[in-house]
This record gives structure tokens, C-alpha cells and sequence, in this order.
């Protein structure tokens, strides 16, 4: 921890020349003391190697994160807008009509939800309210918080599974949580 507090100025830089904003480098390493406090590492023959590694990894793991929350945020817009925009105005009639299902069927899983899950789901992932105040507003845990997003990304992740496979859809949410929790 010593070395990584020595070489930690010049980590910051290696992490901006790598094309990430100075907000994102501290993220990087924030994540990086906090592994480096809390997991067993053994001993390093070069702990300025191992640091730098340690960091360019991260980035790439942020980089890749906030990628999946991007387009995961994308989607979700793309598939509550009123406009939707997801459906292709180019594609067949048929094509269009499977997307428009597509969309109802995603819809309706999340409206399948509990309430307070379902709220606690569009307060997070649309209105973009800290996991923290959510719980705050709730009386609730984040850790509560948390298991409710953890329900909600089930059901959409169920809902997606059987909207890109050949599975048959099931004529309730219930059926289709049912057959993934055995």
C-alpha cells in the first residue's frame, strides 16, 4: 500500500494518457486501494510492475462496465420510449410487428414486477438515483436496494432469454422465473 501511495500521482497520468477523464482515472483508483486493502496479495517481485498491470487492467474493466451500463441504458430508453426508436422504420412489416411484441413482452415483464421493485428499478436505471438515496427514501438498506435491482435484472434477463432463443413463451412471468430458479 505504501508503494501504491508513492506511485499513485504518476498512475493518475498513466490512466489519462490511456484516454480516461481525470473523474474516471480517481474511480480507477479508488478500486485499486480498495483491493489493495482488502485482498491477500502475496508477495510482488515488482511492485511498481504489478501496480501498473493492476491499473491497466482496472481501466479496461471500468471501460467495459460502464459500456454494458451504456447500452443497457440505451436499450432500456429505446425500449419504454413512446417513439420506439428501437424498432427499425426500414424493416418488414413482419420484422416490425416481432419487435413491437418484443418490446410489450419486455414491458409487461417489468410491469410483472412488485411495485416497489419496479420502482425502485426506473428510479435507478432511468431517473439515475444513487443506490443510496433510493434507500434512503425507501427506509430501507442498499443492500435492499440492491436485491430489488437484482429482481428486476432477473426478469428482464429471463424476458431476453426467451425473446432471443426458440423458446416458447410462457403465458406468465412467474412460469418463466419458475424455470430458471431450479
Amino acid at each position: 500500500m505504501q508503494t501504491f501511495m508513492q506511485i499513485r500521482p504518476a498512475l493518475h497520468r498513466f490512466l489519462i494518457a490511456r484516454g480516461t477523464s481525470a473523474a474516471e482515472a480517481e474511480d480507477v483508483l479508488q478500486e485499486i486501494s480498495l483491493r489493495l486493502s482488502t485482498d491477500a496479495i502475496g508477495p510482488v517481485a515488482d511492485p511498481r510492475a504489478y501496480l501498473y498491470k493492476m491499473a491497466s487492467n482496472q481501466f479496461q474493466l471500468h471501460r467495459r462496465t460502464e459500456q454494458r451500463r451504456t447500452r443497457r441504458e440505451e436499450d432500456w430508453v429505446d425500449s419504454t420510449s413512446e417513439e420506439m426508436r428501437e424498432i427499425d422504420p426500414g424493416a418488414s412489416a413482419e420484422l416490425q410487428l416481432i419487435q413491437r411484441e418484443q418490446i410489450a413482452i419486455l414491458r409487461a415483464a417489468l410491469d410483472g414486477l412488485p411495485e416497489r421493485t419496479r420502482w425502485v428499478f426506473l428510479q435507478f436505471r432511468v431517473e439515475g438515483e444513487a443506490q443510496k438515496q433510493i434507500a434512503a427514501t425507501l427506509g430501507i438498506s442498499v443492500s435492499a436496494v440492491e436485491k430489488h435491482l437484482t429482481r428486476a435484472y432477473g426478469a428482464i434477463a429471463s424476458t431476453k432469454l426467451l425473446l432471443d432463443g426458440d423458446h416458447a413463451l410462457p403465458r406468465h412471468l412467474r412460469q418463466a422465473r419458475g424455470r430458471h430458479e431450479h
